[in-house]
């Protein structure tokens, strides 16, 4: 019998990213641990991003996954809001990059249909089903809900991708 391989999932955001982390075990998903990384808003660009990197590597030294999974960036009509958020994504993503997991990319329609069967859910439909499939989770804010969501899309795809080692 393996040991679980417990899989750390983000939902970047430059006020809020989202961090979630389950094990797979088999068939079976368990919740291991959930938060959310928010930087001072009186910090300095530079610096959020920082407290951001930092965050996430201390959530990673602390519950030591084995990979990594990230929501893909959407486009908004504000250029300067998504180039904002795609500096809090690669923030994100430097952190597991650095402690040397596989790190892989999800966009949000399919985190939505693995979870919740439809691309167009809600972030409250998107909550809901967390609730439901990790149960000892709580109720977890939207943004660490969509960050175990990743993480439990990474877990149903990681086999079909011959992602990491096998489960």
């Amino acid at each position: 019998m393996m040991n679980p391989i417990r899989i750390l999932g983000l939902d970047p955001g430059l006020r809020r990213t989202g961090w979630g982390i389950v094990a797979i075990d088999g068939a079976r998903l368990i919740h291991v641990a959930h938060g959310v990384v928010a930087p001072r808003d009186t910090l300095a660009f530079p610096q959020r991003l920082l407290a951001l990197f930092d965050g996430i590597s201390e959530i990673i030294a602390l519950h030591a996954p084995h990979e990594a999974a990230i929501e893909e960036t959407f486009m908004t009509a504000n250029g300067q809001s998504t180039l904002k958020l795609g500096h809090a994504r690669a923030a994100a993503m430097l952190a597991p990059a650095k402690a040397g997991l596989p790190v892989a990319e999800y966009a949000a329609k399919v985190v939505k249909k693995a979870v919740v069967g439809t691309g167009g859910a809600d972030k409250a439909q998107v909550a809901f089903m967390i609730a439901r499939l990790l149960p000892s989770a709580g109720s977890p804010t939207a943004d660490a809900a969509d960050a175990l969501a990743v993480a439990v899309t990474h877990a149903h795809a990681r086999t079909a991708r011959n992602f990491g080692r096998a489960a």
